[in-house]
């Protein structure tokens, strides 16, 4: 793991801090668009709508409640999810490499979606879209149980390494059939599937945010309870076993919980790379590597860089939205040379 290599403020400073600059940059978040609007306008559409003021504008309190809320609610709950996924994945696995995806679910979401966009099902709809989505989501679980029974032992134990590299071989086949059906399908299937691929949150509703806000909730609740089991997988299944931990049955447990809200985040947003791989080494790299200070500050550490990074994504180009994964890229790729550059390399 990264250790820290400088003193760093407390960790209740650390959160307090980002907790304000999480809100701060929400606020801005439903400010900043295409189309501006005035810190009033934002709060007199809020009011509006909950019937506490009268005579707003209802482009702009569409605009604010119906568009923009979501938006940045769903990116920062994405961003938490896919930080939190990423650091329990590197802890139970004992890879330093391990993401959201590593499972091969990101390869199965986007077989998923492209059956249903190359067959023009889905023709038309947004990342996250309630067709492309429920296709990603069955893509990503199913390829989640091949890989669970590839790797699984006699002994019903799931295996790190057999994990991974079951998860290596079902994406690198996912991969290969999307690839497949893009080739064979009709004009435009690839730009359609490549879009998605990307990530975005512009089609991030309320009434399609509701499963995803309950299951990363869930998830990083149970995790939470479970940091001290996470801190000694760190040493490894003798340490974890010595707390009077069940490791096979804990195990399942985790990867179990964290696909299932891995599954459910790709099918909201599409594949948002880097920040499940990024985020947890930044934020041990700050505070240590404790899970009881890992997990939560990773939730606001991951929020706030996907509610940035959408930011940028619909800003930085007048005419034209960039993909979100495309961003957090961008800023993932330089942040982890970084750390890299600071730590020497992994320890």
């Amino acid at each position: 793991m990264l250790k820290r290599v400088r003193s760093t403020p407390s960790f209740v400073l650390w959160m307090v801090g980002l907790t304000g600059l999480l809100l701060v940059s929400m606020g801005l978040g439903v400010i900043i668009g295409s189309a501006d609007l005035s810190l009033g306008t934002v709060t007199d559409a809020i009011l509006g709508r909950l019937g506490l003021t009268s005579g707003v504008d209802i482009l702009d309190e569409h605009i604010v409640v119906d568009l923009r809320l979501p938006r940045v609610v769903g990116a920062a709950v994405i961003g938490a999810g896919l930080a939190v996924c990423g650091a329990v994945l590197q802890s139970l696995t004992g890879n330093q490499l391990a993401d959201p995806y590593i499972l091969g679910m990101s390869g199965g979401a986007a077989l998923g979606a492209s059956v249903v966009l190359s067959t023009g099902i889905g023709f038309g709809t947004l990342a996250g879209g309630p067709v492309v989505s429920l296709a990603a989501f069955v893509g990503s679980m199913s390829a989640l149980v091949l890989v669970f029974a590839i790797s699984v032992t006699r002994g019903g134990a799931l295996m790190p390494g057999r994990l991974i590299l079951a998860g290596v071989a079902v994406g690198l086949l996912a991969s290969a059939l999307s690839s497949g059906l893009i080739y064979f399908g009709p004009h435009g299937t690839a730009e359609r599937v490549m879009f998605w691929s990307l990530g975005s949150v512009a089609g991030v509703r309320w009434n399609t945010m509701l499963l995803t806000v309950v299951v990363t909730g869930v998830t990083v609740v149970v995790v939470l309870f479970c940091a001290r089991t996470l801190d000694a997988f760190a040493f490894g299944e003798r340490a974890a076993a010595s707390l009077g931990t069940n490791v096979a049955r804990t195990r399942w447990a985790l990867y179990a919980l964290v696909s299932l809200c891995t599954a459910v985040l790709v099918a909201l947003s599409g594949i948002i790379g880097f920040v499940g791989l990024v985020i947890p080494h930044l934020v041990r790299f700050l505070v240590g590597p404790l899970h009881a200070r890992v997990l939560p500050m990773a939730v606001l550490v991951g929020a706030l860089i996907v509610v940035w990074a959408d930011i940028l994504a619909r800003s930085l180009m007048h005419a034209r939205e960039l993909p979100l994964g495309l961003v957090t890229s961008a800023i993932g790729v330089p942040a982890f040379i970084w750390l890299l550059r600071r730590q020497k390399g992994f320890e």
